[in-house]
């Protein structure tokens, strides 16, 4: 593949990785760093992508990686995270009506109140759509731990919005 067509698919990847880091940070700025630092890291290491495998999923791998580093280095900071409520109307246009809006804020904050193992599975086959393979590949778990984590996941998210499953 020429590196014009890489950096076309890299870019066409754009929504869905913005999509995906909004659901790993809970937050549009840190969202957006993340996206630019995957996008850094991918140019950077195109050499290692396989063609004939998914780009997404090293994309994504890519994504969790950089996520779970800028984690820890937080951690070390001891810095905290920006608070929940914060950006929840991201991604809604501004002609949809306020019930879409409310909702939509109430599933935000009950994703974010879920477990990160959790939300990141949960956002990886239920938002991006992913397999249930292909989400355990990008995390690095067997297929069976994600079952589980997403079926508790959607558990939480049912009962924190009040619906029975």
């Amino acid at each position: 593949m020429s590196t014009q067509d890489f950096c076309n698919e890299l870019t066409a990847l754009l929504p869905r990785l913005r999509r995906f880091a909004r659901g790993l940070t809970q937050n549009a700025a840190d969202a957006d760093d993340l996206c630019q630092a995957t996008v850094e890291r991918a140019l950077v290491a195109r050499g290692q992508w396989q063609e004939g495998t998914r780009l997404d999923a090293w994309v994504y791998r890519i994504m969790r990686n950089q996520w779970i580093d800028e984690t820890r280095a937080r951690s070390r900071r001891a810095q905290t995270f920006v608070h929940e409520d914060e950006g929840t109307d991201v991604g809604v246009a501004g002609d949809r009506d306020a019930e879409n809006r409310v909702e939509l804020g109430n599933v935000d904050r009950a994703l974010a109140r879920l477990p990160a193992e959790q939300r990141e599975a949960v956002v990886l086959v239920l938002v991006e759509g992913f397999a249930y393979k292909e989400a355990a590949e990008i995390i690095g778990i067997p297929q069976g731990t994600l079952t589980s984590r997403l079926g508790r996941g959607r558990e939480a998210l049912l009962k924190e919005l009040g619906e029975s499953a």
